[in-house]
């Protein structure tokens, strides 16, 4: 082919269809050298060579620009150059301290947080990995005091020093080596890497060469410039490529699908004055988080502690109202008002129509639960009235005894679900509402599945046989839910998870492969207890949502598969006992 042919090169492109297979796209950050961006051909050629499509980031602190940029890559890229102003970091310039780079600082800094934010893969190199630290919680060391030299006067490519790899890491999975050789062009380094990072490689001088994060999202440092060092470098971008290519499938995915959390308790939080438009440190889902993990909708509910015999509902309830099915109100009423205030973004969904029609408007949803059926107040017209004001489903109990049934964690007061709890489901049936028996004990689990005429579900309930605590259903009721065509929804509360040491995502996809080897596919989802002291590792709240995907996608599980799961399963029932309307 004649190399200055365009129509010869124009022919190679048309050859086959597709032109070129969807890569994913890394962005990198760009170095600001006398007034131009630039970039070394080495990163951007590393990671062509390892199948991605590199896009340059410039340094710009703009956070329309920012936010737009990182809806479009897959993974980013942050390269190394000149240092940080300690000030960032609340401290003094000391003597070591070189030239600075004031106009990267803030742009990287933002963009690097916003990423962590929204589980993007990140690489970070040299001065990345510095990047890393500052802006997630870690320090810098302005200029270290080493007994190696950490610079080198030979050519970039060479090797100069040696570095420790710690095992169980996924450096060491990456090199498959405790020990390597590497470049090094640095004096600042990573003094303390915070909590969501450990270390995973140090020079013979102790000296931080590489991070990783510990939250289970794909985000690694390195102290070296592996963009130098050929085939041996090119492993880190493989690395970063890959798992960026992983991210682009579980976006597109999100894109498609629906996804729904069947419970939280961030109406729990209204007392404290929470502001659900911004990205409040208070509650784990708000309108940011959900966008950052490609959440579309969310129960809320309305839950309403069992008070203890001798008291009554007002004396525990955290707002003054007359009673239980005031304070229902008043939640569903604080709910409407965050729907009012934040109209263009998000609405109440009452049907499975009106979520899927409030995501192609793109708009996110919430619906309406209550927890506790304390909420009637013994009085089965209550039922319609929160039926007309939308709820979707009645959790019966909680933890405690009501007059509709005993709790998982009562004291078999009617030995499972009353007579009148006997009307309340019937009316539930009658009105086109769910019915849930997560909280409820097992005599009134069976009891309900006689009753119920419609399939009835567990909102936020894990596997017994994975965690013998009252709350989580045995591997009997699960059939049992099954045979009835019920759900299951696999919670976060660590409790409920494991009796023993830290939970976390590996935890929850456990018992949601536990309970689908016992009820199958069409039976299973997820209801985090969000702000209900759900929230685990890899899965802490909602920004982090689109991790579950990920952890289907890499157990194989097909689109179709994770569709239901994702909530398919529970709309399919939601449509069944709406039928009645």
């Amino acid at each position: 082919m004649n190399k200055f042919s365009l129509e010869a090169h124009l022919e190679e492109v048309y050859a086959t269809f597709p032109e070129a297979r969807r890569r994913p796209v890394i962005g990198i950050t760009a170095n600001y050298v006398d007034g131009d961006a630039t970039l070394r051909d080495r990163y951007y050629k590393q990671v062509v060579a390892a199948g991605g499509m590199p896009m340059l980031i410039p340094p710009v602190a703009d956070k329309e620009v920012i936010v737009n940029t990182l809806e479009l890559i897959d993974g980013l890229l942050l390269t190394g150059g000149g240092d940080y102003n300690p000030l960032w970091a609340g401290e003094e310039p000391q003597r070591g301290l070189h030239a600075i780079n004031a106009e990267r600082d803030l742009p990287e800094l933002l963009i690097t947080r916003l990423a962590y934010n929204r589980q993007i893969p990140m690489l970070g190199i040299c001065r990345g990995i510095q990047t890393l630290s500052m802006a997630l919680g870690g320090t810098v060391i302005q200029d270290i005091d080493a007994r190696i030299k950490h610079s080198q006067d030979a050519d970039r490519s060479l090797p100069t020093h040696r570095i420790k790899i710690i095992p169980d890491s996924t450096l060491y999975n990456i090199y498959g080596e405790e020990e390597i050789y590497v470049n090094t062009f640095h004096h600042q380094a990573v003094g303390e890497p915070g909590n969501r990072f450990r270390v995973t490689a140090l020079s013979e001088d102790g000296i931080v060469e590489a991070i990783e994060g510990v939250e289970y999202k794909p985000i690694m440092g390195v102290q070296w410039h592996p963009e130098w060092l050929e085939e041996e470098g090119l492993k880190l971008f493989q690395w970063l490529v890959g798992r960026a290519g992983e991210f682009a499938r579980a976006k597109a995915l999100h894109d498609k699908i629906l996804t729904l959390d069947t419970h939280c308790d961030t109406p729990m939080f209204f007392p404290q004055g929470i502001r659900f438009a911004t990205r409040d440190s208070r509650i784990l889902v708000d309108l940011h988080k959900m966008t950052e993990g490609r959440q579309d909708a969310v129960t809320m509910v309305a839950y309403l502690e069992q008070p203890k015999e001798g008291r009554s509902f007002c004396e525990i309830a955290p707002f003054e109202v007359e009673g239980p099915r005031a304070y229902a109100d008043l939640i569903f009423d604080k709910i409407g008002t965050i729907l009012g205030e934040n109209a263009p973004y998000i609405a109440q969904a009452c049907t499975p129509e009106e979520l899927y029609a409030h995501k192609r408007a793109g708009k996110k949803s919430i619906m309406l639960g209550i927890e506790n059926g304390l909420a009637i107040e013994n009085d089965l017209a209550n039922i319609r009235h929160f039926a007309e004001r939308g709820i979707v489903y009645i959790t019966l109990c909680h933890n405690g005894d009501n007059a509709i049934c005993d709790s998982a964690r009562g004291s078999h007061t009617h030995n499972g679900v009353s007579e009148f709890g006997e009307q309340v489901i019937h009316e539930m049936n009658r009105l086109g509402v769910m019915v849930d028996l997560s909280h409820g004990g097992e005599k009134s689990f069976y009891d309900a599945l006689e009753i119920s005429t419609m399939p009835i579900v567990c909102s936020h309930s894990n596997c017994k046989a994975l965690c013998d605590v009252p709350r989580n259903l045995t591997d009997d009721q699960l059939r049992a839910l099954a045979r009835k065509g019920g759900v299951a929804h696999v919670t976060l509360y660590h409790g409920f998870l494991r009796k023993d040491s830290e939970a976390s995502i590996l935890d929850v996809m456990q018992h949601l492969e536990h309970a689908i080897q016992v009820m199958g596919i069409d039976h299973v989802g997820l209801g985090t207890d969000f702000d209900g002291d759900g929230g685990v590792r890899g899965m802490a709240d909602s920004s982090e949502m689109i991790n579950f995907t990920l952890q289907l996608l890499r157990r194989k599980f097909s689109e179709e598969d994770i569709a239901k799961v994702w909530g398919g399963n529970w709309l399919r029932v939601m449509r069944q006992v709406q039928s009645v309307k």
